[in-house]
């Protein structure tokens, strides 16, 4: 078993940054690969960001690509988002997921509500 817990979440005007964290605990998360997801309202879930722990490959949507930045720090067992340039169209719940896929992960955390207004 796999648990994720994410952080960071809020609410901030277009433009600004938020980052959020995502915990992860158990026996082989660190075998896996990392995602974030997110759904907006009336949105179907959609993949965000992805990064593996051994090589540190990422890899973006296009919506997110230049604006959104991964990454992990193996000491804390935390991955991380970091979102720049906020759009209001970012605005979505943030799910943190983990898996031998990480376009279709098979751990997923609670959730963190991001909120960009205009």
């Amino acid at each position: 078993q796999v648990q994720l817990l994410e952080s960071g979440g809020g609410l901030v005007q277009a433009g600004g940054s938020l980052r959020l964290s995502c915990a992860a605990s158990g026996r082989t998360f660190n075998t896996y690969a990392m995602a974030w997801f997110r759904q907006a309202p009336r949105k179907e879930r959609e993949f965000v960001a992805r990064i593996t722990w051994s090589t540190r490959s990422t890899y973006y949507a296009d919506s997110v690509k230049g604006r959104f930045t991964i990454s992990v720090d193996n000491a804390q067992n935390t991955v991380y988002l970091q979102m720049n340039s906020l759009k209001p169209e970012d605005t979505a719940v943030y799910y943190c997921a983990a898996g031998p896929s990480a376009i279709h992960p098979d751990y997923w955390g609670q959730g963190t509500q991001v909120t960009v207004s205009s």
